[in-house]
């Protein structure tokens, strides 16, 4: 019996000895020292006046195409060619379904693929709070009045169309998503031309006009203008990943920049379950609401499982070094501790998105009266796809947590599969960590995965390499902005984004 007791404890020293050698050996990257500033941000009112004014212009994209007031997506059209005359003059410039704008400055070198900046024009509502017609006394630069905008006085701090300089702030709706980064790259190309920088490659900037409804109209028929010319990009970059300032993640010491390799796949379902109506006097056994409730108890409670996928293991393994010791011991060591990993980031909504298919059970409709019972009741759930899972999986998936039910399930919305994974061993992935210390030193640019829908999937046609990052650095509240009240993007990070592409730009061939 002592012997066994020895061997035991021997083994359970033999396996700590080996935990603490994975920990202090594995291959975190190294956390900068870099004590530098970077670039010295230099301020640029007629840049921020043309952002502001482009802010001015309420480009609302609905869910119903044919709902749109296109009249504002040609002033901002006309606003962007009144703006930007030496990009007009310099680049050449294509409508594409009238309201998507491509423009190509000629590179030196035309057997080098070109690299493409994507934008849209589009923004989402500006929210519930009363609005007012109000007309600002708004100027083009050929100083033509721009058309009435509305305000929102409650809930605003500015009126969404204000376009509003002030508190070291740009504020609107689209000042982030996406407006904020369309004037950075008309900007940055305007600054290139003005130098008489001629790139070696070919520079394209495609600006969609229907991204928040799903961009159909707008990038699908980009990519397409693209693929039917036959060419191929050796980098697209567009919207995804931020710049999150530290102590916005928890357990990560560091600002990190967190550059979307990758998008998780989408798919929607109606699920309607049938029993008996009548009259709530006399029930059955088993309504059609309560078969409905154990099918989405089934949903919540036995989600797909969790996994820890190659971008999402080079993520912890690039942030790992700025994390507690626990933390790191359970990174290098997976292969002992990986349950008690998933365990821990299942239980934060904002990691459990990163390690699986998400569930989210979203509307419900059934009966009209208190007092009757519903023959009927649906309800849509939404899953959000993790790059190696199928849409294929995901309905097999269903089909087990509804089974033994009387029900029909229906597709809604669009649907499409998580999107392929760029190699973050690229040049054009370089190019994003090198202008990334131009502005934040300091910062860890790590792959990782992007949770919401962009455009630059449609372009996965034209491309193998597509990065999804937004150069700025924001904090959790002004996170919470975007598509929420009180949107705004500060002066600072404004001219940090003009900066960082405009070092792409000039810089991917050197």
């Amino acid at each position: 019996m002592k012997k066994l007791i020895f061997i035991i404890i021997s083994l359970l020293i033999l396996l700590i000895i080996i935990v603490l050698i994975k920990t202090f050996t594995y291959s975190f990257k190294k956390v900068s020292a870099n004590t530098t500033s970077g670039w010295k941000m230099i301020k640029d009112d007629s840049a921020i006046q043309r952002l502001s004014g482009g802010l001015k212009i309420p480009t609302v994209s609905s869910r119903e195409l044919g709902d749109f007031n296109y009249s504002t997506f040609d002033t901002i059209k006309e606003y962007i060619k009144n703006s930007y005359p030496l990009i007009y003059q310099n680049a050449e410039f294509a409508e594409v379904n009238t309201y998507g704008l491509v423009f190509r400055l000629k590179g030196s070198n035309p057997s080098l693929d070109p690299i493409l900046f994507l934008s849209h024009t589009d923004v989402v509502p500006p929210g519930d709070a009363e609005v007012k017609d109000k007309t600002e006394n708004i100027f083009r630069p050929d100083d033509q009045p721009l058309p009435a905008v509305s305000e929102v006085s409650e809930e605003w701090d500015f009126g969404p169309f204000s376009g509003a300089v002030a508190n070291g702030r740009i504020y609107g709706r689209g000042s982030i998503d996406m407006k904020g980064m369309l004037f950075s790259l008309l900007e940055s190309m305007n600054n290139v031309i003005k130098t008489k920088f001629i790139p070696q490659r070919d520079i394209y900037l495609a600006f969609g006009f229907d991204e928040e409804v799903g961009g159909q109209q707008g990038a699908v028929k980009i990519a397409e203008h693209f693929r039917n010319k036959n060419m191929q990009f050796d980098a697209v970059y567009d919207e995804g990943g931020l710049i999150l300032e530290k102590g916005s993640v928890t357990g990560i010491n560091s600002d990190i920049a967190v550059i979307g390799c990758a998008e998780k796949g989408f798919l929607s379902v109606k699920i309607k379950v049938k029993g008996l109506g009548g009259h709530s006097s006399m029930p059955p056994a088993e309504s059609a609401i309560g078969k409905a409730a154990v099918i989405m108890q089934r949903l919540e409670s036995g989600q797909m499982k969790p996994e820890v996928t190659p971008i999402i293991n080079q993520f912890f393994t690039n942030v790992g070094g700025s994390m507690s010791f626990i933390s790191r011991m359970a990174i290098a060591n997976q292969w002992l501790l990986k349950p008690v990993l998933l365990s821990q980031l299942t239980k934060n909504n904002s990691t459990n998105a990163l390690v699986r298919t998400t569930t989210a059970l979203t509307m419900m409709k059934g009966s009209d009266a208190p007092n009757v019972l519903s023959p009927e009741v649906e309800f849509i759930v939404n899953f959000r796809l993790l790059p190696g899972n199928t849409v294929k999986d995901v309905k097999e998936h269903i089909a087990n947590a509804t089974k033994g039910f009387d029900v029909e399930i229906d597709e809604i919305d669009s649907v499409k599969e998580a999107s392929a994974v760029s190699s973050s061993n690229t040049r054009a992935f370089q190019m994003i960590e090198a202008a990334i210390k131009e502005i934040h030193p300091t910062a860890i640019a790590t792959p990782y995965l992007t949770v919401g829908a962009t455009d630059a999937y449609k372009y996965q046609v034209v491309s193998k390499n597509i990065y999804r990052f937004m150069p700025i650095k924001i904090n959790n509240a002004e996170k919470q902005s975007i598509h929420s009240t009180n949107e705004y993007l500060s002066i600072e990070n404004y001219m940090k984004m003009i900066h960082y592409f405009e070092f792409i730009m000039r810089n991917y061939d050197k």
